[in-house]
């Protein structure tokens, strides 16, 4: 599919089929990453293809790294032991939040120099919480432009772990994600890292822990504020598991989980279920709290219909803490439910690939819901059946591959949706519209 300007989605009524999930998108970047600095060499199979691996994988490379795309999203890469051959670079990060965080921790321990940059939006995405918290060990980086923003400047620096690194945990899990995978590359010692006011989005903090432990590396948890990294006991800090199989992505399944309860279902992802070390899984069940069908098994999820005896879904009103890429889906779901749904502690949307929270409440207006924003929160009331929209001018997307994947949901409303810039998709799932065509009729 080439570069289109706008695609023209239903009116849809039913939903019904099986989707194999891509990679995940988090897991991904996070395996090539380590596999790239471990011992040894790792073929990393179901690896997501999209713009934010590529991303990563095209650092890696320009670092000096043999990462080896095969047939089929197995990728090969030979670890360096935790030093990259490559000192001096100029590095294009996109907009992979997922693959600049903990690339420039992993870079600050290398006594290189090198430069970050990405996208227009990239230089606005705050990265000062994780630039203070290497600076507290002796990291020597410098900001280009704005204050707390890429483009950031990495120089050769003597990396020292005095006390304990500090890190503030409220505006985005990366920093810590980031901080936990780098900093056993220079842990002579025990090394505790405390997080400062809250931490959001702790499932992903649960799948970098995981991942390190794959690699060799067992962070303890002494309590829910506190990491401690193991000192070095061996030249080989992250030993590869030979190979290992990325989970297929919880955010992408929210978008197929919803469609089964908006259109009837049964709709099955494959690829994630019971087993899933992804935090998004629990998108099921505030689906379920809505009133949707849900089963599940070890590397499946199924949504069939809802249960109430109107055929709609229920408002809620929930914490999304914990699940904000997802939360997303809901704000759409609340589209083809009974009564107000409002969606709490989401202030991390503002930060994202566009303020999330002001786009999301601009387009569901266009298509007649009435909605209520705040700093951190949303509240969605459905259109009546009357008061639905088909806006002319379209639904924008913001180059933010959530917002078209959302809103296409919205085509199971009463009219023709028109989708602008769908390819921006292509961020985490390329293919999602041909897969969304798939099931809904």
């Amino acid at each position: 599919m080439g570069h289109l300007p706008s695609l023209q989605i239903g009116p849809f009524t039913r939903a019904q089929g099986s989707i194999v999930l891509p990679g995940s998108k988090s897991i991904s970047n996070r395996a090539l990453l380590l596999a790239a600095l471990s011992s040894g060499t790792t073929t990393l199979t179901n690896l997501l293809d999209a713009d934010d691996t590529q991303v990563m994988r095209n650092a890696l490379r320009q670092l000096g790294l043999s990462v080896t795309d095969q047939a089929d999203k197995v990728c090969v890469v030979e670890g360096c032991n935790g030093r990259f051959p490559v000192r001096e670079a100029d590095l294009f990060m996109g907009n992979a939040g997922t693959a600049i965080r903990p690339l420039t921790a992993a870079l600050a321990m290398q006594g290189g120099n090198y430069r970050l940059s990405g996208v227009a939006r990239m230089h606005e995405r705050p990265i000062r919480d994780l630039v203070d918290g290497l600076r507290q060990v002796g990291a020597k980086i410098e900001y280009e432009l704005q204050e707390g923003y890429p483009p950031i400047q990495i120089s050769a620096a003597n990396i020292q772990i005095q006390d304990v690194v500090k890190v503030r945990g409220d505006v985005s899990s990366q920093f810590l994600t980031a901080l936990l995978m780098a900093l056993p590359l220079v842990a002579n010692d025990p090394v505790r890292i405390e997080v400062i006011g809250e931490l959001i989005s702790r499932p992903y903090i649960d799948i970098t822990l995981k991942l390190m432990a794959r690699f060799g590396v067992h962070v303890a948890c002494p309590d829910a504020q506190s990491f401690v990294i193991p000192e070095k006991t061996s030249d080989a800090v992250y030993k590869s598991p030979g190979q290992l199989s990325v989970e297929g992505d919880a955010s992408s399944a929210s978008y197929f989980l919803a469609l089964g309860a908006i259109g009837g279902g049964p709709v099955r992802v494959l690829g994630v279920g019971d087993n899933s070390i992804q935090g998004d899984v629990a998108f099921a069940d505030a689906l379920a709290l809505m009133g949707a069908k849900i089963s599940a098994g070890e590397d499946w999820i199924e949504v069939s219909g809802v249960k109430n005896a109107n055929g709609k879904l229920n408002g809620i009103t929930m914490d999304c803490t914990e699940i904000p890429d997802a939360a997303m889906t809901l704000a759409i779901a609340a589209l083809f439910a009974e009564g107000p749904t409002r969606l709490n502690n989401i202030a991390s949307w503002r930060v994202k690939e566009t303020d999330r929270i002001a786009a999301m409440a601009t387009e569901l207006r266009k298509v007649g819901a009435t909605v209520e924003e705040g700093a951190d929160y949303i509240v969605v009331n459905a259109p009546s059946h009357s008061e639905w929209k088909s806006p002319n001018e379209g639904i924008d997307t913001y180059d933010d591959h959530r917002m078209a994947m959302c809103f296409s949901l919205a085509a199971f409303g009463p009219n023709t949706l028109k989708i602008n810039d769908p390819n921006c998709v292509a961020k985490t799932f390329p293919t999602y519209f041909a897969e969304f065509a798939k099931v809904v009729s």
